[in-house]
C-alpha cells in the first residue's frame, strides 16, 4: 500500500497537524525479515509513516501506523523507525504523538519483533518525564502493545472501532466482548482509567490539539507562558452556587474560561486538568460533589477519596511535577469511601497521593472549598505536605470531623441536649475556618468572586520557586 492520500495512517496524520506542515522520515523503509517468504511481500515503510509536523505552530514528531501493511504489526523496522522519531524529539525537545491502529508484533519475525518492541518500551521510559507522550488509538492495540498507550502521558481512543487490551475480552475466564467489551474505549475510559478522552477521529485531534497548545514541549521549558487577554482582576461569578463542580469554577476563574479537563470519565469525584491563569499553564486537581450540564445537576458524589480518584490524581501531579507545571487543588473532602474495593486499594492509592503531593516541587496553592475533615484534608495538599499557599472560600470547614459526630464520641453517654450544645461548641472552636487560619494552617479567606485574583497573584509570586530537595536516585512509591 502507498503512502499516498488513500493510506489512512497518513490521512490521519494530516488531520491532526497544521496543513502541509508534515514532513515524513524513513518513506523508503521495508521489512528487513526474510523468514517465511516475508521479502516476496509488499511492505512500504514497513507499516508506519512517521515524521515532524506543526500544531498550531508548535513542533511535534508523529508516528502512524499503517493497517493496511501486514496489519501494522510491529517488526524489526517498524520499531527502529519509531525509535528514530524518539531519538530525534528527545534532541528537539518536543512532543511524540503515536497514532495506534497495529495487530501486535509481527509473528514471521519473532524474537526480532519482540527485541524491537523491547527498543519501544526503553525509549518511552527514557523520554517519560522529559517530553510529554500522546497516543491515540484507532484500531486494534492489544497485548504486549497495551503497555505503550499505559507509557504515555496522555491516551485517547476512537470510541467505535479502538481496541485497547491485554487480554482479549473473550479470553477472560467467565466473559466475553457481549457480556462485557473490556476493550472498548467506554471500558477503557469508564472502568480503566487509562484513556483520557474518547470521540470520533476528528474529535480526538481536537483533543491533542488542545492539549499540546495547554502543555509544554519538554521539561526545560518552566512552564507555559503565553500573552493573556483576560482581566486579571475579573470577579468569577456564581462560584458560591456552582462550587461543587470543579469543572465549572476552573473554567470560570480561568483565562478565556478555558479548562482542558484529563480523564473525565474515571472516577468523576475527582476532577484533573489544565487552565491558564495570565497565561501560565496550571494543572488543577479538585473535589467533586456534584456535576451539571447546561445549568443542570445531573450527579452527586459523596465527599470521600476513593482509590481510582487518588490514583488519577497522583498521576496527574507526577506530570505537573515533571513538567514544572504550578499546582492548584480544591479541596472538599471529608473522609475515604467505604468499599470492600477501596479497603483493598486505598491505603497504596492514598500513599500514593501523599507521596506525590509532598514531592512535588512546582508551586502550589490549596482552595479549601467546602468542607476539610479528617486525614483526607492533610492528604489534599494542606500546608504539612508542602503546599506554598493555602486560601478559603468563608463558608468552608476545616478540622477532625464534623461537631455532631465529635460531640457524640467525646461525650457518648450525655444527653442529646448536652450532645448538641457540645457539637455547637466544638464547631465554633475547632471546625470554623478562622480557628485554621489563626494556627497559620489558612493564609487568606478570600471571597468567591475574588478567587481568580488571589490566584493569579500567588503564582506570579510563586514563578520564582525553587526548592533543593536531599540526593535521592528515585523515591520508592
Amino acid at each position: 500500500m502507498s503512502n499516498g492520500n488513500d493510506n489512512l495512517a497518513v490521512q490521519r496524520i494530516a488531520g491532526l497537524v497544521d496543513e502541509n506542515s508534515f514532513m515524513e522520515i524513513g518513506s523508503l523503509v521495508t521489512a528487513r525479515s526474510t523468514d517465511f517468504n516475508l521479502s516476496d511481500t509488499d511492505t512500504p515503510s514497513d507499516g508506519v509513516v512517521v515524521g515532524h509536523g506543526l500544531i498550531d505552530g508548535n513542533l511535534v514528531f508523529v508516528y502512524s501506523q499503517d493497517a493496511g501493511v501486514l496489519g501494522g504489526t510491529i517488526g524489526e523496522m517498524h520499531a527502529k523507525k519509531i525509535a528514530g522519531l524518539y531519538d530525534m524529539a528527545l534532541k528537539m525537545g518536543a512532543p511524540v504523538i503515536g497514532l495506534i491502529d497495529c495487530a501486535g508484533m509481527r509473528l514471521q519475525e519473532s524474537v526480532d519483533a519482540l527485541e524491537a518492541v523491547g527498543t519501544l518500551y526503553a525509549k518511552q521510559v527514557a523520554a517519560s518525564g522529559v517530553i510529554p507522550q500522546i497516543t491515540a488509538v484507532f484500531g486494534t492495540c492489544g497485548g504486549g502493545m497495551a503497555v505503550v498507550p499505559a507509557l504515555s502521558d496522555f491516551t485517547f481512543a476512537e470510541s467505535d472501532k479502538a481496541k485497547l487490551f491485554v487480554n482479549s475480552p473473550n479470553a477472560i475466564p467467565g466473559n466475553n466482548a457481549g457480556k462485557c467489551d473490556t476493550a472498548s474505549a467506554k471500558f477503557q475510559s469508564e472502568e480503566a482509567g487509562t484513556v483520557d478522552g474518547t470521540g470520533t477521529a476528528d474529535e480526538i485531534f481536537a483533543q491533542i490539539r488542545e492539549l499540546v497548545a495547554m502543555i509544554p514541549g519538554n521539561n526545560a521549558q518552566a512552564g507555559l507562558v503565553d500573552e493573556c487577554m483576560d482581566d486579571l482582576n475579573r470577579a468569577c461569578e456564581s462560584l458560591d452556587v456552582m462550587k461543587g463542580d470543579p469543572r465549572y469554577v476552573l473554567s470560570e476563574i480561568s483565562d478565556g474560561h478555558v479548562f482542558v479537563e484529563t480523564k473525565a470519565a474515571f472516577a468523576k469525584e475527582m476532577v484533573t486538568g489544565f487552565i491558564k491563569l495570565n497565561g501560565m499553564t496550571v494543572g488543577a486537581v479538585a473535589n467533586a460533589t456534584e456535576l451539571y450540564e447546561n445549568g443542570e445537576k445531573t450527579e452527586d458524589f459523596e465527599a470521600h477519596l476513593s482509590a481510582r480518584g487518588c490514583n488519577k490524581a497522583a498521576d496527574f501531579i507526577a506530570f505537573c511535577d515533571a513538567f514544572e507545571l504550578p499546582v492548584v487543588t480544591f479541596t472538599n473532602v471529608d473522609g475515604f469511601k467505604a468499599c470492600m474495593c477501596s479497603e483493598k486499594n486505598l491505603p497504596k492509592a492514598l500513599a500514593r497521593l501523599t507521596y506525590a503531593f509532598a514531592n512535588a516541587t512546582v508551586p502550589k496553592v490549596n482552595v479549601l472549598a467546602g468542607r476539610a475533615y479528617g486525614s483526607a484534608y492533610a492528604v489534599m495538599n494542606s500546608k504539612s505536605l508542602g503546599a506554598d499557599l493555602v486560601y478559603a472560600w468563608p463558608d468552608a470547614r476545616v478540622g477532625m470531623m464534623e461537631g455532631s459526630l465529635a460531640a457524640k464520641i467525646m461525650y457518648a453517654d450525655a444527653s442529646a441536649d448536652v450532645i448538641a450544645e457540645k457539637a455547637k461548641e466544638y464547631d465554633a472552636l475547632q471546625g470554623d475556618i478562622k480557628t485554621a487560619a489563626r494556627r497559620g494552617y489558612v493564609d487568606r479567606i478570600v471571597d468567591y468572586a475574588d478567587t481568580r485574583k488571589y490566584l493569579v497573584a500567588a503564582f506570579e509570586m510563586l514563578f520564582t520557586k525553587n526548592v533543593e530537595q536531599p540526593y535521592k536516585k528515585h523515591g520508592a512509591k
